[in-house]
């Protein structure tokens, strides 16, 4: 318990000089608050109230005990920005005694530096200290561009061309071809399916070239390659132009005007059309939809070099397959394209894009039928192909009723599989060449 003031400074003095200080101490210490209340008291002839009292209390306190006085914390300094600090001349000597200690030839032990050389070290350590300091500051602070590595060209330029897309427009239109009621011909196949690829890859890079500044706004596309820098925008178009013009020559000169003609068309279509139009008018979809049906066709018309029904069916059926894929994708992307501002039948007109996805989950089955119909399969495809299209069917119907992420995404992952199993099916049930309608053998 801490000792009062008076008790401290009798303990310190003895004699008559002690006696003195404790009587003069305890005296005051009495008559003070006496005189306190005398005072107040006097003051307008009015009483000592609660607050008098309690603000007397606390002074009297404060009187006798000064270790209860508040004692202000003193602020600590804030920590300097490591890019705006800027080191003392002191600081800097000690860097440089540091780090450039004088060699032994050119000062002996035995001699002690003269003046010249101190201002010398002196003057290097104002110079070089703040300018190393100020070097890195600068270089941490600077914007620097991606370097791209030539192992990593490869990666980028398959990214840039959506290779995964492009491998779906290449295996429609390798579907095509082998549906066509003509002999395989292993030559026009490859020239065909190069030159789909090459024009697919360049269709694909011109879209990501328009699309940079809206891209970079939505998690699903922020890590293209031209969002990040990864490459130029002329590297891009120089890409696209480099696959677009042998691919159309092939098509065109290697398989037959027609096909060439189709392959200058889609991506006419791709790029002028349906890209612009995604931020303007939900028709995009359809406008899409037709892009991704014109891969089979294309592959009909190199192994016939004619436009029959038979392409014609096959250009619906992937016509109709993309509105429940593309509908269940985009309604788990409603907010990603909103942020990206493209018009989307998720986003707009949610009711319209779950009655289209149904709606064209049914039409698969009539397009089943038709197929026999039109001599391109057997009767037997329309009843093996029933339970896969009965099923995607019904997850259209579930995503049509519940409207929710897990019915879209149950329905987006059908068709993956729905899509390479139709077509499956459609080969193994493929009419014989010569029978039926079929066309005669291309020259």
């Amino acid at each position: 318990m801490a000792a009062s003031p008076h008790t401290l400074s009798s303990r310190l003095l003895t004699g008559w000089m002690g006696g003195r200080v404790w009587h003069l101490e305890r005296r005051g210490v009495q008559e003070s608050p006496h005189r306190l209340l005398h005072l107040l008291r006097n003051v307008n002839q009015q009483w000592v109230t609660f607050r008098h009292l309690t603000f007397l209390r606390r002074m009297y306190v404060t009187q006798l005990n000064r270790s209860l006085n508040q004692q202000v914390k003193p602020k600590s300094e804030p920590a300097a920005s490591p890019f705006l600090e800027k080191p003392s001349l002191e600081e800097g000597r000690a860097e440089i005694y540091e780090m450039r200690p004088l060699s032994a030839p050119s000062l002996s032990p035995s001699r002690e530096p003269n003046e010249k050389e101190v201002l010398e070290l002196e003057s290097a350590s104002v110079i070089e200290g703040p300018v190393a300091v100020g070097k890195e500051a600068k270089e941490e602070r600077q914007w620097k561009e991606m370097k791209l590595h030539l192992d990593d060209l490869p990666g980028v330029l398959a990214r840039l061309s959506k290779i995964k897309l492009t491998a779906l427009v290449v295996s429609t239109t390798s579907a095509g071809f082998a549906l066509a009621p003509e002999p395989f011909d292993w030559t026009c196949f490859l020239l065909t399916f190069v030159g789909t690829g090459l024009a697919s890859c360049a269709a694909n890079s011109i879209n990501q070239f328009f699309e940079v500044p809206f891209d970079s706004n939505m998690t699903r596309t922020k890590n293209r390659p031209l969002v990040r820098g990864q490459i130029s925008p002329l590297l891009a178009v120089s890409f696209a132009t480099c696959c677009a013009v042998p691919g159309v020559a092939l098509l065109t000169w290697g398989v037959n005007p027609l096909t060439g003609a189709l392959g200058v068309f889609n991506i006419f279509l791709y790029t002028c059309c349906y890209t612009p139009l995604k931020r303007v008018s939900i028709a995009n979809t359809w406008v899409g939809a037709l892009v991704g049906a014109i891969p089979p066709v294309m592959g009909w018309t190199a192994a016939t070099g004619s436009l029959d029904a038979g392409a014609l069916l096959l250009g619906g059926i992937l016509y109709s397959w993309q509105f429940p894929h593309f509908n269940a994708l985009s309604w788990g992307l409603r907010e990603d394209y909103s942020r990206g501002g493209y018009c989307m039948m998720s986003v707009t007109h949610p009711a319209l894009c779950r009655r289209v996805a149904l709606r064209h989950c049914l039409a698969l089955i009539a397009l089943s039928a038709a197929a026999p119909a039109l001599d391109v399969t057997t009767w037997t495809f329309p009843l093996i192909a029933l339970p896969i299209n009965l099923y995607i069917s019904y997850l259209g119907f579930r995503f049509y009723r519940d409207a929710d992420r897990k019915s879209s995404r149950k329905l987006f992952f059908c068709s993956l599989w729905h899509l390479p199993l139709f077509l499956l099916l459609m080969l193994t049930c493929k009419r014989p060449a010569g029978r039926g309608g079929a066309a005669e053998p291309r020259g």
